[in-house]
């Protein structure tokens, strides 16, 4: 992102042992970034049921993004930090940035497109939500995630429109702070080691504009997103009590509560803190480096570098964390994930004694819509299986409409 790699100008290098150390936590990082992404990819490459929930075309689309993250710059990322120096020459440096910028600006895309994919799937009717999230619209929206990034990365980095203002700002500075090299010089070049620095520095139109496009605008849609989800299943909740109560009075005896219903209860507290796990990883991992980033350029770059490669690496290992948020909290891909890691065993595959499920049909109760779902059994009776609130998970809906 904007001022991605901007490194201490005051750096000392490190000592052995805390080499080491360092190289390992960051081999940890991208090891883990690696593998926790394939997985989700090749998870949804070989399963069927998986690849039917259109939720899922983003969670890949962003597993393959968060995997470039992986591969394409923290790799590089991290030799610098721990050689205290860059050796790939200024034009690999731009494009080393570009590529950061663009995909991470794309990850963080794609976490936006999730939430409102959600939000359609749950705080919506299933029509609208079919409606809404069309083949040609995901599409759409998956292209978005890539091609917006573009006016933000490659192409004002490339044109130097990001240090326009800068130099000069350093003529006025400097007679003041008693400096002879230009802010950008001072932070590529370090005098004290002798070594030179991969460093993107912005001016402060670039700044603002960079860090609505890329973070805030799209963080304010996810919280809107996600607390719309997080009230539809407290809602939820209330309205399972409020059917017990009702079929216990009908009957005129209080009634044991419904182990289904007992079950629903429970499914949406815990969607509602996963949505509050979600929205607090992804805040603790963005919010600081893109607060210091708008803040740096008003306060004449004067935030350490150590700072910027503390927040910067907080912002990359979101990257890792986005395969256990979004699919390995999952049910369906832990499965998969189960599958894959045990040489596909029986034990862990779908169940198929229940045979074939048929379409679903609606009803209404106490003025709320359920969803019922049968089951066609070896004898060839239905079953009910379960009664379901119509607003409901994407996967669960997938299976009925």
């Amino acid at each position: 992102m904007d001022e991605f790699d901007a490194n201490v100008s005051s750096k000392e290098g490190f000592g052995s042992v805390e080499k080491v150390v360092l190289l390992t936590f960051l081999s940890a990082v991208i090891l883990m970034a690696i593998l926790g992404n394939l997985l989700v990819m090749v998870a949804v490459c070989r399963d069927r049921q998986l690849r039917k929930i259109k939720t899922n075309y983003f969670i890949v689309s962003l597993a393959f993004v968060d995997l470039l993250v992986s591969v394409l710059v923290m790799p590089f990322g991290a030799i610098e930090l721990v050689q205290d120096i860059w050796i790939y020459g200024e034009m690999f440096c731009l494009v080393r940035t570009s590529l950061d910028v663009l995909l991470t600006t794309a990850s963080i895309f794609h976490l936006c497109c999730i939430s409102l994919d959600r939000y359609y799937a749950i705080c919506c009717q299933p029509l609208v939500y079919r409606n809404k999230m069309t083949p040609l619209r995901i599409a759409l929206m998956l292209g978005g995630c890539w091609v917006i990034p573009m006016f933000i990365s490659f192409l004002p980095i490339m044109q130097g429109w990001n240090n326009i203002g800068i130099i000069d700002l350093e003529r006025i500075s400097k007679p003041r702070l008693g400096q002879d090299l230009h802010v950008i010089e001072k932070r590529k070049f370090n005098q004290n080691s002798n070594s030179t620095y991969c460093i993107f520095m912005v001016n402060k139109p670039y700044a603002i504009t960079c860090s609505v496009v890329a973070f805030y605008i799209p963080f304010l849609l996810m919280v809107l997103a996600y607390y719309r989800i997080y009230v539809t299943a407290k809602e939820h909740a209330h309205q399972i009590q409020m059917l017990q109560r009702a079929g216990a009075s009908s009957e005129g005896r209080p009634q044991p509560a419904d182990q289904h219903s007992t079950h629903r209860m429970r499914t949406e507290t815990k969607a509602a803190k996963t949505l509050c796990i979600i929205m607090g990883c992804f805040c603790l991992c963005w919010a600081p480096f893109f607060v210091t980033n708008i803040v740096d350029p008003f306060i004449d770059y004067t935030v350490p570098g150590q700072v910027w490669t503390a927040f910067l690496w907080l912002g990359y290992i979101n990257s890792g964390l986005n395969p256990f948020l979004y699919a390995f909290l999952n049910k369906s891909f832990r499965r998969a994930f189960l599958i894959i890691l045990c040489c596909d065993d029986e034990r862990y595959r779908r169940p198929s004694i229940l045979g074939q499920t048929v379409p679903c049909s609606t009803t209404t109760i106490n003025g709320s819509t359920h969803v019922l779902r049968y089951t066609v059994l070896h004898s060839g009776h239905h079953q009910e299986l379960e009664k379901l609130p119509i607003h409901n998970d994407p996967e669960s809906l997938e299976s009925c409409f």
